[in-house]
């Protein structure tokens, strides 16, 4: 940066105050830990917990997801958000400034604008972004306010439209400061640029688009700006799950985050909570075999067949998510291939009686399996009562795939879970394979059991009032060995 006339001591001594340890790195690994030791740092936050959506409202928007777009003053948080937007063009994408919710200042306040610190928190009006955010995840649109940093007020006759959306991405210095909002956030992204650089860009941005002289940039930078990110921003990092150095000229970071939220956006809700949930991708081959089994009209033998061939597609999920090891062999043209070598240590339960009906499709991937059985009392739907076992007796030093087509209350599950942990068996070695769930099933498991795997086929809308998975496709065992006349 040139030097400015008469101005250079001022220069000077903001880039010498400006000084100190910066960050790098572009990271996946969950939360980040600040190097920060202000004592004004926020502590670390709790994690969210969910509770059961019981009953479930079929007129209920797809939760979006929300992005958080944290760092320091013109670190190039906007152009991040920029490019972000660009690449989710297919995607309905809404942008929201934590600027528009400054406070407007009060006559004495204006009266002393350059005694003001617009970096402190209670410079904005933090329940008024929340309020926005909640009713924007909620489906419904929002007035954001317009705020004018010549006149620091708020535009009182005119307000922006935002609509509900896909992605929402809350971007500002102090947006990841309130534990409310963070907790709104599916991803938070801090983007980390050098202070001298940052400096610059203020320098630019705050005289030809805001109105004011170098002067009071640099006497509001010194006495309020880098003392408010050593404070507030700085601190907030270690809640990042993604961070960005050199902001939007780091393409590789940015596609990887675009990447990440096309992934999610594809996911059920209920996987954006429960991680350990995997649905296997849906194709036209998928859901015409279930328009078929769900079909009250189809006949056993086609109810049967292509029952069969998606029991199959989820058995083969299943066994993707087994531990393996790396194996080389010899092909017959004598050449070496690295592959890998399946697990050994493997065996089914099925939950009798519908869970007998996966059986095949599991002998037919793996030759020889051994497979325990369970029977549960279901009436009531209690699933309370267990009545017969039979299980391998080394299965605590076995991986299990638990087979039940249909997980509606989750209480026989659970029932069933319960008996494999106490034989032995590691909860994080079980996985439980079914046609399609119920929500509430999925949440009454997971939240008992969060290390165990669901492998599904379709999550269905709810259970009704006699605890039927609805739309669902009635009673499978009935239906699978024909005795439902």
């Amino acid at each position: 940066m040139s030097p400015v006339p008469d101005e250079t001591t001022a220069i000077d001594y903001v880039m010498e105050a400006a000084s100190g340890a910066h960050f790098s790195g572009l990271r996946f690994d969950g939360l980040l830990t600040s190097s920060s030791s202000s004592p004004r740092a926020s502590p670390t936050p709790t994690p969210t917990h969910f509770s059961t959506p019981t009953p479930l409202d079929s007129t209920a928007p797809k939760q979006p997801f929300v992005i958080g777009v944290s760092g320091g003053t013109a670190s190039g948080k906007t152009t991040v958000c920029d490019m972000i937007i660009q690449q989710l063009h297919d995607h309905r994408v809404v942008l929201i400034n934590q600027d528009s919710f400054y406070r407007g200042l009060t006559l004495e306040e204006m009266k002393h604008v350059h005694e003001y610190n617009f970096d402190h928190p209670d410079a904005f009006d933090t329940e008024q972004l929340l309020e926005c955010v909640e009713k924007l995840k909620s489906g419904m649109s929002v007035q954001v306010p317009i705020y004018d940093f010549k006149t620091h007020q708020r535009c009182s006759d005119s307000f922006r439209q935002v609509n509900a959306s896909d992605v929402i991405i809350l971007e500002g210095i102090l947006v990841f400061h309130d534990v409310r909002v963070r907790n709104l956030m599916s991803m938070k992204i801090f983007v980390d640029t050098d202070a001298d650089v940052r400096l610059a860009r203020r320098i630019r941005r705050d005289t030809v688009e805001r109105g004011r002289d170098i002067n009071s940039v640099l006497e509001q930078y010194a006495k309020f700006v880098k003392p408010a990110f050593d404070d507030f921003v700085l601190p907030s990092k270690k809640y990042t799950d993604v961070i960005i150095p050199r902001g939007g000229d780091n393409h590789v970071a940015i596609d990887l985050i675009v990447q990440h939220i096309r992934t999610k956006l594809g996911q059920h809700d209920l996987c954006k909570i429960y991680p350990n949930v995997y649905v296997i991708q849906s194709t036209f081959q998928i859901r015409g075999m279930h328009t078929l089994i769900r079909d009250k009209e189809i006949s056993k033998h086609d109810f049967v067949f292509y029952s069969d061939r998606l029991i199959r597609l989820v058995v083969e999920h299943g066994l993707g998510h087994l531990p393996f090891t790396e194996k080389q062999i010899v092909t017959p043209t004598g050449s070496v291939y690295t592959g890998v070598d399946f697990c050994k240590k493997l065996c089914g339960v099925s939950i009798i009686r519908s869970g007998e009906s996966m059986e095949n499709a599991l002998r037919a991937c793996c030759k020889g399996i051994k497979i325990g059985k369970i029977l549960i009392h279901r009436d009531g739907d209690n699933g309370k009562q267990l009545i017969y076992e039979k299980l391998p007796k080394d299965i605590l030093e076995r991986h299990v795939l638990l087979l039940d087509p249909v997980l509606a209350t989750g209480n026989s599950a659970n029932q069933a879970i319960e008996l494999l942990i106490q034989k032995g068996v590691p909860e994080s070695h079980i996985i439980f394979l079914n046609l399609i769930s119920a929500p509430e099933g999925i949440h009454c498991v997971c939240k008992r059991f969060p290390s165990l795997k669901i492998v599904t086929s379709e999550i269905d809308h709810s259970l009704n009032e006699e605890y039927r998975v609805i739309p669902g496709l009635g009673e499978f065992g009935d239906r699978y060995f024909g005795t439902d006349d």
